[in-house]
């Protein structure tokens, strides 16, 4: 059960958000990933908790930020409900989408694990929705993901094989690349893996 800490940081000045304490696990259903992400005075910001089916599909959702919560899963698409710091209001979201995204490194799992992508496959186009914060809105972004290298290395577990994933945003062709290793992000824009107490579950 790989456990850990990224830090996440801002994309434009690099300026450090926050640490991100996960635990992920493959599970009966597929894979569960659990976090509590802090601010660089170590106060509360907000929590994660994704579970995946075998096949990569959110089958729960549960974020937490600023007091605003969203649960979520797929059905008919993706289907979520936002609540707000007051706990009054609820409002439902249904897109015809493949998953869900965000600030989190396990949505970067999560979307490798749904595309199931090889050195052969063919980029491949994946719509989602991002929950932006600190307000978790919705906002749905299609983006490209192709798997351009995988490169094996020994580790005292024996071998570990990260691999190289080219991923752009369809609205702003903006790239970016992200490696990952199992189901732990090794490094992507605005991550990086800072600690890690076992080593990544196969992927």
């Amino acid at each position: 059960m790989p456990r850990g800490r990224y830090s996440l940081h801002d994309l434009h000045d690099h300026t450090l958000l926050g640490e991100e304490h996960f635990q992920c696990a493959p599970g009966p259903s597929g894979w569960r990933y659990v976090s509590q992400t802090t601010a660089p005075s170590g106060s509360h910001l907000g929590s994660v908790d994704l579970t995946l089916d075998e096949l990569g599909r959110p089958i729960r959702l549960e974020l937490h930020a600023a007091s605003w919560q969203v649960r979520g899963a797929a059905l008919e698409g993706v289907t979520w409900v936002r609540t707000d710091p007051t706990g009054t209001h609820a409002t439902e979201g249904n897109v015809r989408a493949h998953a869900f995204t965000g600030t989190s490194p396990a949505f970067l799992i999560a979307t490798s694990r749904l595309l199931r992508l090889t050195p052969d496959s063919p980029t491949t186009r994946v719509r989602l929705i991002a929950f932006t914060d600190p307000v978790l809105a919705p906002r749905t972004v299609d983006q490209s993901w192709a798997l351009v290298n995988s490169e094996a290395h020994a580790t005292d577990n024996g071998p570990l094989t990260v691999y190289e994933y080219q991923v752009s945003a369809l609205d702003t062709g903006e790239q970016h690349t992200i490696y990952i290793a199992g189901d732990v992000v090794l490094s992507a824009p605005g991550i990086e893996l800072e600690d890690l107490e076992s080593p990544p579950s196969p992927g």
